[in-house]
């Protein structure tokens, strides 16, 4: 799927999107019991060790057969059990957050129930309404990245995250600020650009009363994030670094992590997530909801998501439009007056549009679902 602008970080510039879909079709008799998932691996492993080429071979051959292979599965398939079943085969946590939450959208569309009812959030009380950020890429010019702010800021988005890499960092950030005054959030995200020694330059972003600073080191370098935690004002966010609850607890004990980025795919999934979300309020660190360019599959549980209480901080739950000209959903996800609605219906919280869909497949594979 094309983006409708180049999208540049510190790893790399993407100008369309290789995405990895899973279906779970359940042999119930009923449409609506089917399931999707999306699969958040970029084409080339440089977010991650992940790609979608690989992610869709470890499906194929290692994981979707695990779970297949359950002998509590009573010919249905429980989400619960999905992350349990899985966990012999190392890593891969996006394919596996993929498997997941095809199953999880299957079972919850098949008890007539939503996700984010699912997870607690109160939707019987009207609409949940969340507010949204937008996340801008590195642009070569600072005229340029004003003129880029300027138009989400129009289109009403209540905060501003901006890509940073070494020379293209304090600048950007001080004529950002200059542009959009003292009172519209804005935090920066560097996809590990930086190391230890450049702690004192960081630092010079202090004057600029940013948000957080977002993944500033490479993602195993805990203790190096502590020590710039210490040496910074601005709050230190773990991105990259959060892979698990189990991770997560451990960059907070070592004063590593004074806010956390919550993705799905990169932690193994939205059960996984939410697990973070409660750790993390229960320790009093701020959490939101990061994003991965993704469609309106997983754009749509993202919102979800971020409607839980922890989720203090606007997240990068753009309108679909942001990336996509068409989304794959009926319903893609708007803006309105800076905030998203949490999608109610049945299962994840969209429907797929079957002409969209068939518009930019490039290819399927059928597994059985019998050993």
């Amino acid at each position: 799927m094309p983006l409708v602008t180049p999208f540049r970080t510190s790893f790399g510039t993407e100008t369309s999107r290789d995405i990895l879909l899973v279906r779970a079709i359940v042999a119930s008799g009923s449409p609506d019991a089917d399931g999707w998932g999306e699969c958040v691996a970029l084409a080339q492993p440089t977010y991650s060790a992940e790609y979608v080429d690989g992610a869709q071979h470890v499906l194929e051959h290692h994981l979707v057969g695990r779970l297949v292979d359950d002998p509590e599965r009573d010919g249905g398939f429980d989400a619960a059990r999905v992350a349990g079943r899985l966990a012999p085969v190392h890593g891969h946590p996006m394919a596996k957050a993929a498997l997941e939450m095809a199953v999880l959208d299957a079972q919850l569309r098949a008890a007539g129930r939503s996700f984010a009812a699912h997870i607690g959030v109160d939707v019987d009380h009207g609409p949940v309404r969340i507010p949204s950020g937008v996340s801008v890429g590195i642009h070569d010019s600072v005229d340029d990245l004003l003129r880029t702010v300027s138009g989400y800021l129009e289109d009403g988005y209540v905060r501003i995250k901006l890509k940073i890499e070494p020379g293209a960092d304090v600048d950007h950030v001080a004529a950002v600020r200059a542009m959009i005054g003292p009172d519209t959030p804005l935090q920066v995200d560097a996809n590990t650009a930086y190391r230890r020694t450049d702690g004192s330059h960081l630092a010079r972003l202090d004057e600029y009363d940013l948000l957080l600073v977002e993944q500033p080191l490479p993602e195993e370098d805990i203790v190096g994030h502590a020590r710039l935690a210490e040496e910074v004002v601005t709050p230190i966010c773990l991105d990259e670094s959060l892979v698990s609850a189990a991770t997560t607890q451990d960059a907070i004990e070592l004063g590593a992590c004074e806010i956390a980025n919550i993705k799905p795919g990169r932690v193994g999934g939205y059960l996984e997530a939410v697990r973070i979300h409660d750790l993390c309020r229960a320790r009093g660190i701020p959490v939101w909801c990061g994003g991965m360019i993704e469609t309106g599959i997983g754009r749509g549980a993202n919102a979800s998501l971020a409607a839980l209480p922890g989720f203090e901080l606007p997240g990068d739950i753009s309108a679909s439009n942001r990336f996509y000209a068409r989304d794959v959903v009926v319903d893609p996800i708007t803006l309105d007056g800076g905030h998203v609605t949490v999608p109610t219906t049945p299962g994840m919280g969209f429907g797929v549009d079957p002409g969209a869909m068939d518009d930019v497949t490039t290819a399927s594979t059928t597994l059985p679902t019998t050993p």
